[in-house]
């Protein structure tokens, strides 16, 4: 499918897809349904973004590009309560990050985001799609991102990756990212040395994305 030509028609297409089960949709685009995600890690992305018309999955930009959208799906209980936290992007150890917020590939990707509910269902292909939610961060949640991504920018730009844990954060965290255990990346240590180091992502709380749906459709707070 083509990419859409606007938020309009990407929002029309998302509504268009509102309801559906997993399977269905992957009929529609030729895509073989996994038994389950624990070796197809990121299919119901690739399906939605097969579904949606989007170009950039494996480029540093959006998902849509052309109208700079990125999507993010969120697994939801009955109740539409997100069940787990968002990946937003890597975290990079080799003094790449940067220390201003401005610049921060976290506030790129996070500018223009489309949440695309997914409920859950006793199978990966009955798990069906809510109704999608165009959004960019108000003053409150752009200071509440800021304020956590500084915080762990500073972390790593010190050398101090013990003082990483997923506890720290109100709106983002820090966790590993990767695989396994055994994905690792390069970075400085305390004393300017090179050394190998989890891979690590920055990742949104399940309550961040939560407040977000139970604002603008009106849902019970998790």
């Amino acid at each position: 499918m083509r990419p859409p030509a606007s938020e309009a028609e990407l929002m029309e297409r998302a509504r268009e897809w509102a309801g559906w089960p997993l399977a269905a949709i992957a009929a529609e685009c030729g895509v073989q349904v996994p038994a389950d995600l624990r070796r197809a890690k990121g299919w119901i992305g690739q399906l939605l973004e097969a579904a949606l018309g989007a170009t950039g999955s494996s480029l540093p930009e959006p998902d849509f590009p052309g109208i700079g959208v990125e999507m993010k799906t969120l697994p939801v209980n009955e109740v539409g309560q997100p069940q787990e936290s968002t990946y937003v992007c890597t975290a990079p150890l080799d003094g790449s990050l940067g220390t201003r917020w401005e610049a921060s590939w976290v506030r790129r990707k996070l500018s223009r985001v489309l949440w695309v509910p997914v409920a859950m269902g006793s199978s990966l292909g009955e798990r069906r799609l809510g109704q999608a939610l165009l959004w960019s961060p108000n003053a409150e949640e752009e200071g509440l991102l800021r304020t956590d991504w500084e915080e762990h920018a500073a972390t790593i730009a010190l050398g101090e990756l013990w003082q990483l844990d997923a506890r720290r954060g109100r709106a983002l965290q820090i966790r590993p990212k990767g695989a396994s255990a055994d994905s690792t990346t390069w970075t400085l240590d305390d004393e300017g040395e090179w050394t190998r180091a989890q891979a690590i992502g920055f990742y949104l709380r399940a309550s961040f994305t939560g407040g977000i749906l139970a604002r603008n459709f009106r849902l019970p707070k998790g």
